[in-house]
């Protein structure tokens, strides 16, 4: 098992609840941050100390308040820890949970698990670090099958051109203008109009907005 084991958490809760697993576990005394700017240090002092963390636990979501972070995030934390310690395992604990978003953590920040908070997360959790020791990815079943889901639909250069125009903040009555100077075809309104329309019929998003958002959660643009 695990032997030395960091936990990100700003709720102490929660943090006493991942301790409390941890301890199932006979991981004792596992270290914690409130911030990750802490954690990134902790990270970092215990690879120049030559006693590697095993395993990264964190939250996504970080309240802010009177103290400045250069890390506001658990995204940017498993970033930056990636960064220095490639090989360190990381278990993303967080009430965020849509399909796109956990996918992309995956894919994007090469994660080693996912557990939704929740009814019988502690139970998920542990099951959790018993897979990612094993060398395994854990993701619950749920959340898989809606990942499939979503990922069925292929996204084309075009569509990933569209989506990033009006992230851009480009008004779907000038997306074709755009289109033409770039030579990409079709162009008409009506084409760039029925291609958003599928577009979000078939990833269940109602306005643009919203499909700007998932491929930015995707990571596609």
């Amino acid at each position: 098992m695990f032997k030395k084991v960091l936990i990100a958490e700003d709720f102490e809760s929660f943090n006493i609840s991942v301790q409390k697993v941890l301890k199932d576990l006979n991981v004792e005394n596992p270290d914690y941050a409130f911030y990750c700017d802490d954690a990134f240090l902790k990270v970092k002092k215990a690879l120049h100390d030559k006693q590697p963390y095993d395993l990264l636990i964190s939250d996504l979501s970080f309240e802010e308040d009177h103290r400045e972070q250069n890390l506001k995030g658990g995204r940017e934390l498993i970033e930056a820890v990636k960064a220095i310690q490639p090989d360190l395992k990381v278990i993303v604990f967080s009430v965020e949970k849509k399909a796109d978003m956990v996918d992309n953590l995956f894919q994007n920040y090469k994660i080693d698990g996912f557990v939704a908070k929740g009814r019988e997360d502690s139970k998920e959790l542990k099951k959790a670090i018993k897979t990612v020791f094993e060398g395994n990815i854990h993701i619950e079943l749920a959340m898989k099958q809606n990942i499939k889901h979503k990922n069925t639909f292929e996204f084309t250069s075009y569509d990933i051109t569209l989506v990033s125009l009006l992230s851009n903040g480009v008004l779907l009555k000038d997306i074709p203008f755009h289109l033409v100077e770039k030579e990409i075809k079709p162009s008409s309104k009506s084409s760039v109009e029925k291609r958003l329309s599928i577009l979000k019929e078939s990833l269940q998003v109602t306005s643009n907005h919203q499909l700007v958002a998932f491929f930015k959660d995707l990571g596609s643009i």
